[in-house]
């Protein structure tokens, strides 16, 4: 039963969820009026771009033997699928979130974007950092970031955040995925580019 509680752990939190949850996150607590339209048109582009095309997209890498598995278990399987997902993220940046727009949501995919470029830099040199660490650490401080911009109370959400987090690092542990530097330096990867971009919107 444990066994497969963890397991399921890193299918509910894949890394692919986390920027539309940060999207939907952010429209659910921001105190601008942005017309409902807008919105949907936002959440709807990101869902394809993010979700539906990367899936496609890892089924035709499958395909053509580039990728094994979901999960991209080995460093050389990532390279191809992180340097596609930069190149979504650039188009996302150009056509759905330009910078005069939505600052907040701009920013956060360029932390993003700066996340994917170090992964896939560390791939080259053959680290394997955990993704699943890096999209769930950019969240993360990505809803801290709002909740102190806005002056909100999200206390309760942030703490389940944090267990959410140990439970994703407990299930890639057990799954024998990831090695606890490997989990440490996905962390820092995802968390620490979130940072930088703070000074240019909050």
């Amino acid at each position: 039963m444990m066994n497969q509680l963890l397991k399921s752990i890193s299918y509910i939190f894949h890394p692919l969820l986390m920027p539309l949850l940060g999207v939907v996150f952010y429209f659910s607590k921001t105190p601008r009026f942005i017309p409902e339209s807008v919105m949907k048109a936002k959440v709807f582009s990101i869902t394809i771009l993010t979700i539906v095309l990367p899936i496609l997209l890892f089924y035709l890498l499958r395909t053509i033997n580039k990728v094994d598995t979901f999960h991209l278990e080995t460093v050389k399987e990532r390279r191809i699928p992180l340097l596609i997902n930069s190149i979504i993220i650039i188009l996302i940046l150009i056509r759905v979130l330009p910078k005069n727009e939505i600052p907040e949501l701009y920013f956060f995919f360029i932390g993003i974007l700066i996340s994917t470029i170090t992964c896939f830099a560390l791939a080259l040199i053959k680290f394997k950092a955990s993704i699943h660490m890096i999209a769930s650490a950019g969240f993360f401080m990505f809803a801290m970031a709002l909740a102190i911009h806005f002056k909100i109370n999200i206390n309760g959400t942030i703490a389940l955040m944090c267990i959410i987090l140990g439970a994703i690092a407990t299930s890639r542990l057990h799954m024998k995925a990831h090695s606890p530097i490997e989990l440490t330096a996905g962390f820092l990867v995802g968390l620490m580019p979130q940072v930088i971009v703070l000074n240019y919107w909050m």
